[in-house]
């Protein structure tokens, strides 16, 4: 199952159990605009060449739409609309004032060079101008684009609007980004973690830890749970994977990865089939890449007690009743990697008042956040007698409806 029929499939389970009116259901699932525009530039070769870039803009009842802006040779519309979908739910969970937005470009960034990427990026950016903005929709970093690309959509839209460093988050420090920032996802997904396991009285100190993927997210999560007193016994990314059943030097893993660019041939851990870390045994599963990576096919497999959903979308809608049957505890994807878009929030409102923070005051008001939507969605689950994805969705759906309903939506 696609990963737009995944998200409308639990949107409209979350509708059902809330008892939405169909036409409010419907008006909620169609996005509020869908942008598809021609980037062509000049390689560096003097060639054209020209690649397509979306933008979708889902929802803005509760505030100016918020999403990434991700560079990957498979961004194609179903993609966006479901992560833009997605990133409405997530920014109510979170109770934060924005709607939700995705957008992308359908190209490899390691086939350009810098200088390509940023003509294209500019490129992108005139394009868009006058749809998104400080009030109306601003981007962020995702997969394949960073705080440069920010840097550029920051300087473009500025030539046009004036200077808007609000336009962007996850920007360089010295632009207006946030202290914190680029830790922010990886150490959400701690705080998440944190959270469900004290409901269940563990905690990390002495658990063992699965992780997929070692990019920015699952490598600030392995470095802060290995922290905090965690094992992480397994870790793979494109590159290849290791495991130690002691527990894997995270920060040593780093430094290798930094200078080899590999997880391969790291000397403290063994290599591994990537394929094989999803079942590896562990306590705590934490998938950090692709969305899809368990399906109908190895969910049965899975040995961990807890997955904690840091990628979007990981777990097919058949993954997650197989895993429910096995007992197996889910912290569902539009939580658990909620730290990155509370703190953009956070960078947004540093930027609007012209007043930045440290880096202490970021943490401790994203474990705050984190926290408080944890038991917000645990008090869904006892109210509607559901699991966690759906306590999760039913509270960020009804938090949108409601919004709705207030402005005036006509029924």
């Amino acid at each position: 199952m696609n990963a737009l029929a995944a998200t409308n499939r639990n949107f409209r389970q979350a509708a059902r159990i809330l008892g939405l009116d169909s036409k409010l259901e419907k008006s909620l699932l169609i996005p509020f605009r869908e942008i598809k525009v021609e980037c062509t530039i000049p390689k560096d070769d003097g060639t054209l060449v020209s690649y397509i870039g979306f933008r979708v803009q889902h929802d803005n009842s509760r505030g100016p739409m918020k999403g990434g802006i991700r560079y990957h040779p498979e961004v194609d519309p179903d993609e966006v609309n479901a992560l833009a979908q997605l990133m409405t739910w997530k920014t109510a969970v979170a109770d934060i004032p924005y709607g939700g937005a995705k957008g992308g470009i359908g190209c490899t960034p390691k086939e350009l060079s810098i200088s390509e990427l940023e003509r294209l990026t500019r490129v992108f950016t005139q394009k868009i101008h006058d749809l998104i903005g400080v009030n109306t929709d601003v981007p962020a970093p995702d997969m394949g684009t960073n705080a440069q690309t920010m840097a550029w959509i920051l300087d473009e839209y500025s030539k046009f609007h004036g200077y808007s460093p609000a336009v962007v988050t996850g920007k360089p420090t010295d632009l207006g980004g946030s202290l914190g920032r680029e830790a922010a996802t990886g150490r959400g997904v701690v705080y998440a973690t944190e959270a469900l396991l004290a409901e269940h009285g563990k905690s990390i100190k002495g658990l063992t830890f699965a992780i997929q993927g070692f990019g920015n997210v699952g490598s600030w999560a392995a470095r802060l749970f290995h922290e905090k007193g965690g094992k992480v016994v397994a870790v793979s990314d494109i590159t290849g994977a290791v495991r130690n059943p002691n527990g894997i030097d995270i920060q040593a893993l780093l430094q290798h990865k930094d200078k080899t660019g590999k997880l391969a041939d790291f000397d403290g851990a063994d290599a591994m089939d990537s394929n094989d870390l999803l079942s590896h045994e562990c306590d705590v599963l934490v998938p950090c890449a692709l969305g899809g990576v368990l399906n109908r096919e190895n969910a049965g497999d899975v040995r961990a007690k807890f997955i904690i959903e840091a990628a979007n979308h990981p777990t097919d809608p058949d993954a997650d009743e197989i895993l429910s049957k096995m007992g197996v505890v889910i912290l569902p994807d539009i939580y658990a990697n909620a730290g990155g878009v509370t703190v953009s929030y956070f960078e947004w409102v540093q930027n609007i008042q012209g007043f930045m923070w440290d880096e202490d005051k970021v943490n401790n008001e994203l474990k705050r956040y984190m926290t408080k939507a944890f038991h917000n969605i645990k008090g869904m689950c006892q109210l509607q007698d559901c699991n966690l994805r759906m306590g999760a969705f039913t509270l960020g759906v009804n938090r949108v409806a409601r919004a709705t309903l207030l402005r005036g939506w006509e029924a």
